[in-house]
This record gives structure tokens, sequence and C-alpha cells, in this order.
């Protein structure tokens, strides 16, 4: 089977716990779900993009900056890996968790 990555991108700050907590209840429910159906691979949460650390080769030395490489509204805020028949199986994974962290959105690409 192949797998497949389902990125979530989120804005940068936290919810609310009383937010949060619901959603962290059904996102563990479509884990074990994934789990069940031998779809799930792996699945983590990022710490916010300001801990993030970019490095670029320029020739002999790489430059190491802290923080995000670009500015956006949106980051890659957490990730699953899955495995699938096909696109539309994974697709399919993609809109259960895209219901459970709405209006957050997730991008479903192939590994190669």
């Amino acid at each position: 089977m192949k797998q497949y990555l389902l990125s979530i991108y989120q804005p940068e700050g936290a919810p609310e716990p009383e937010v949060l907590a619901p959603v962290m209840r059904d996102l563990d429910a479509l884990n074990q779900e994934m789990r069940d159906a031998g779809a799930w691979v792996f699945a983590g949460g990022l710490h916010p993009p300001a801990t993030a650390s970019v490095l670029r080769a320029t020739g002999d030395d790489v430059l190491v900056t802290d923080g995000p490489f670009i500015e956006a509204r949106e980051f890659l805020g957490g990730f699953t890996v899955i495995q699938a028949e096909d696109l539309d199986a994974a697709l399919a994974w993609g809109r259960k968790l895209a219901a459970v962290l709405a209006p957050l959105a997730i991008e479903v690409r192939p590994f190669q």
C-alpha cells in the first residue's frame, strides 16, 4: 500500500482549552479508527513556528537562522502518515480528519 501525508495547517496560536479538549478527544478517536483499519502509520503535532530553526547550505557554509523561513498566516501544525490503497482511500481519511479539525485545512500528498 502507498503512504500518504495528511498535513494539518493552522493559524499561529493555541485555542482555548475548552475548545481544544473535544477536538483532541475526537482526534484520538479518529486515530484509533485509523489504527483499527490498518491505515495509521504515525502522527505528531508540532511546536509553534517560532521554535523552528532553518538551515541553508551555501558553498561550504551552513547558515542557521531562528524562526520560520516564510511569513504566512497558516503553518504546518501537525501531520498524520497513513497507508491507503489509492488516493481515493487517502482522501476519505483526509475528509474525516478535516471534519474533526474544522475549519483547519488538510493537505493530502502521496510519498514518492
